[in-house]
């Protein structure tokens, strides 16, 4: 199973070794009840969809983390290895 970087307010956020994928953009891919989601790191949806609310909070939280977030892809797939990310407070 893929790593949970965060996860808060039912919204959980995953990583995924994406070196035989089809998204090789830097990205998350988040669930909240039924929903899925992959987004860049740079805030565009990739695939799937999301309520609005948890959307903006999803985007509000990626903005707040961004140094974060690209540290850890780079070094999920170089290695596997990651760090979890305060949730959303």
């Amino acid at each position: 199973m893929s790593p949970i970087l965060s996860s808060f307010r039912g919204i959980i956020i995953r990583l995924y070794d994406e070196r035989n994928s089809n998204h090789h953009l830097p990205h998350i891919q988040a669930k909240y009840g039924e929903y899925n989601i992959a987004v860049g790191l740079d805030g565009e949806v990739l695939e799937g969809e999301f309520p609005k609310k948890q959307l903006r909070m999803l985007l509000g939280w990626m903005a707040m983390y961004e140094d974060e977030l690209y540290a850890n892809w780079e070094i999920y797939q170089e290695c596997g290895e990651y760090l979890k990310i305060d949730p959303l407070r």
